[in-house]
């Protein structure tokens, strides 16, 4: 027996062959509605566990299956994203930010609200290819009151690029392997081993990152779109008023006819400046 056939033999009796199909559908959906629904989600490998399921898969030949989970896992994204909206939307923010916290603390925070605020619609888009935002975006989304149906669809059409994007490319990667039988193999062990330990370093660096007090110092976005409002509230009445900049910046438009008129008026009075000298003559005539 050859080194290459004895490495695949000692690795399809363990636990790669006892990797049923169900079992990794089951896996990939809980972990994909964990991710983007709650903070755990932000230790999760969630890119890496859609690539690996592939490879997993496509070691068991199942292609229908892939494609089926892969649609699926894209529903449950939708669904993991709309929790976290709602979740924000009750909650707020403030447990984001987090006291010389490593992912969760102000800085983060603050970069996330800012790329929300600048790409809004097509933010929740991209956020799903940026690991620590895609779990943060749609809670800050919900906690600035983002319009609901706006927000689920950028968050349908993000999942659906994302999730089937990256299984399929670990299934089809895979295949490309198939004339080294030995390196698919381990590299199927591999991406479960990196799920593995991604998974249980996540939870670990989680529950450190919760032990640390919330930082009250972080600028919560929805704190500042209600100053922001405010503001512009206030800026009413003094721009009605002709008061504040934005009545210089923008004049009454009865002002602007007066003033026409007076140009008007004093243009007309030059030119008819002869006729009034001459008048008195000719009455004297």
């Amino acid at each position: 027996m050859t080194t290459t056939t004895a490495l695949a033999t000692a690795l399809a009796w363990g636990p790669l062959d006892s990797t049923a199909p169900a079992t990794v559908w089951a896996v990939v959906l809980t972990f994909v509605f964990l991710e983007c629904a709650f903070i755990v989600g932000l230790f999760l490998p969630g890119d890496s566990l859609l690539v690996a399921a592939g490879v997993v898969l496509a070691q068991h030949g199942h292609e229908r299956g892939a494609w089926m989970l892969a649609v699926l896992a894209a529903v449950v994204a939708v669904a993991g994203n709309q929790a976290g909206y709602l979740v924000g939307r009750y909650t707020g923010t403030r447990i984001l930010a987090r006291k010389d916290g490593r992912m969760l603390n102000k800085a983060n925070l603050e970069r996330a609200g800012a790329f929300l605020d600048r790409w809004g619609f097509w933010s929740i888009i991209v956020a799903r290819w940026i690991p620590w935002i895609r779990t943060l975006a749609p809670m800050i989304a919900g906690a600035v009151k983002m319009d609901n149906r706006k927000f689920l669809l950028a968050n349908a059409v993000g999942a659906v690029l994302w999730v089937p994007t990256l299984m399929m490319l670990g299934y089809y990667g895979a295949w490309v392997l198939d004339s080294v039988p030995w390196l698919k193999t381990v590299a199927v062990v591999a991406s479960i081993a990196f799920f593995v330990v991604g998974t249980g370093l996540g939870v670990w660096r989680y529950r450190q990152e919760m032990k640390r007090p919330i930082d009250e110092t972080a600028t919560l976005p929805e704190h500042r779109i209600a100053a922001a409002s405010v503001t512009e509230a206030a800026a009413a009445p003094a721009a009605a008023d002709g008061l504040g900049p934005a009545a210089d910046a923008a004049p009454a438009p009865v002002d602007l006819e007066k003033t026409r008129r007076a140009e008007a008026a004093g243009v007309q009075g030059v030119a008819e400046e002869p006729d009034v000298a001459e008048e008195p003559g000719a009455r004297r005539r």
